[in-house]
C-alpha cells in the first residue's frame, strides 16, 4: 500500500520528467559497438555504483596480448569531489569481437585518465600519476608520482615522455626514466588553465582546449628539450631549480584562440582525400572545427590583411569588438579567424571592392583565394 500512495503522489514523469537520482549514483555502460553496421555487439553494465570514466587500449608484453582497460569510480561527486574508490577493469578481446572480464584492480581515488605506455598501463587516480604493470590477479604498481596540485584528466606519451593535462593547472611535461623507473616533472605552464582536451602535436608540443572555450598550443623550447633529454643527473636536481613548488622549465605559448565554448575533443586529421592534415575539434554545443596550417608566408598576409579589414569594416551585429571576444581569457595569437574572412561573401558588392582595392586585388580573386582555403581542408 505505501509503494502504492509513493506512486500515486509523484509527480507525472510526462510532465516533469524521470525523478532525478540523489548526488553520489551513478549506473553507467561498456559497449562494443560494430562500425561497419553501426549495431551493438555487447552491453557491459557496471555494478556496485560504479560510474565509467575512462578507457585505453593497452598492449602487455607479459601476457603477449592486447587488453582494453576502463577506469570507474564509485560514488562519484563533483562539488566536492569525493568518492568511495575506484578500480581498473581489464577485459580481454574474444573471438568474435565481445569482451570478458580479466580481474579488477582496486584504487583509491578516481581515475581521471588512463594511457597505454612502453607496455604499461599508466593511470591518472586523483592528483597521482602511476605505472602499472600486468599481474595475474590485479594490476601490479610499479612507480608513482603524486606532485600533481589537483586532478588528472588527461594523460599522452611519446617516447620517454609523457604529457598530463591537470583540471586546473594545464599541462605538465613528464620524463619517465627507465634504469632507476622513476617519473619527474621538467615543465609546466604559467597559466592555470582547466585542461579538458590535449592532443600531442610532435615531442614538444601540445595542443589542448579548457573549459572557458579557449584552444591552446604550447611548445617547449628547443634547447630546453635538448637539457632535458642529456640530463647528467637523471632528474635528481629537477626541483632545486623551480620556483614556488613550480617545474624547472617553462613552456612557450604558440597559439592562442577563443573559441566561446567548451572544447570537448581534440584529433588530428583530414577531412577530405589529399586534405591537408588539421587540427579538428568539438565542443559542448556540437560544433565541429578545425583548424589549419598555413602552407605559405603569402596566405598568412593575405588572411591576416583581410581579417584586419573585416573587423573594421564588418563589426559584429551586437557591437562588440571582434579581437576582443577571440582575446577573452588571453590574448588571440598566430590564429586567423576563418569564419570571420568568409562573411566576405556577404557584404555588399562597393565594399567588397573597397576592401579588394586596398588589398590590390580584385573582389573575384579575393573570393577564389577563399575557394582555394577550403578546398584544402573540406
Amino acid at each position: 500500500e505505501e509503494e502504492e500512495e509513493e506512486e500515486a503522489s509523484m509527480t507525472p514523469a510526462e510532465q516533469f520528467g524521470a525523478p532525478k537520482a540523489p548526488p553520489g549514483t551513478w549506473a553507467s555502460c561498456l559497449r562494443i559497438v560494430d562500425p561497419a553496421d553501426a549495431t551493438t555487439k555487447q552491453v557491459v553494465e557496471m555494478t556496485g555504483n560504479e560510474g565509467a570514466l575512462c578507457v585505453c587500449h593497452v598492449y602487455f608484453p607479459a601476457a603477449k596480448e592486447l587488453f582494453l582497460a576502463v577506469g570507474t569510480a564509485v560514488g562519484l561527486t563533483f562539488a566536492p569531489r569525493d568518492c568511495d574508490g575506484g578500480y581498473i577493469h581489464l577485459y580481454r578481446y574474444l573471438d568474435d569481437g565481445t569482451v570478458t572480464l580479466v580481474h579488477k584492480t582496486p584504487l583509491d581515488g578516481a581515475p581521471g585518465a588512463l594511457c597505454a605506455f612502453k607496455g604499461r598501463l599508466l593511470v591518472g587516480c586523483g592528483n597521482a600519476l602511476r605505472l602499472y604493470d600486468f599481474g595475474k590477479k590485479k594490476l601490479l604498481r610499479k612507480v608513482e608520482n603524486r606532485n600533481f596540485p589537483n586532478f588528472i584528466t588527461t594523460i599522452h606519451a611519446s617516447g620517454e615522455r609523457i604529457y598530463v593535462g591537470d583540471v586546473q593547472e594545464s599541462f605538465h611535461f613528464v620524463r619517465y626514466k627507465r634504469e632507476d623507473g622513476s617519473m619527474y616533472v621538467v615543465a609546466d605552464d604559467v597559466q592555470p588553465r582547466h585542461v579538458t582536451a590535449a592532443l600531442p602535436l610532435d615531442y614538444d608540443t601540445v595542443a589542448g582546449g579548457d573549459k572557458f572555450g579557449n584552444i591552446f598550443v604550447q611548445r617547449l623550447a628547443a634547447d630546453i628539450s635538448e637539457e632535458i633529454e642529456e640530463d647528467p643527473t637523471g632528474g635528481k636536481n629537477v626541483g632545486a631549480s623551480g620556483v614556488l613548488n613550480g617545474a624547472p622549465h617553462k613552456v612557450e605559448q604558440v597559439v592562442q584562440f577563443h573559441v566561446g565554448e567548451t572544447v570537448c575533443a581534440l584529433t588530428k586529421g583530414t577531412l577530405q582525400a589529399g586534405g591537408l592534415e588539421c587540427i579538428i575539434y568539438t565542443t559542448l554545443m556540437g560544433t565541429v572545427g578545425a583548424l589549419m596550417p598555413f602552407v605559405s608566408r603569402e596566405d598568412v598576409d593575405f588572411c591576416t590583411h583581410l581579417e584586419m579589414h573585416m573587423r573594421q569594416d564588418a563589426p559584429p551585429l551586437l557591437g562588440r569588438d571582434h579581437m576582443a571576444f577571440r582575446s577573452s581569457y588571453f590574448p588571440v595569437k598566430d590564429v586567423i579567424d576563418g569564419d570571420l574572412c568568409e562573411q566576405f561573401t556577404t557584404l555588399a558588392a562597393d565594399l567588397q571592392r573597397r576592401i579588394a582595392e586596398d588589398m590590390d586585388r580584385t573582389p573575384s580573386e579575393i573570393l577564389k583565394k577563399l575557394e582555394d582555403l577550403r578546398a584544402k581542408v573540406a
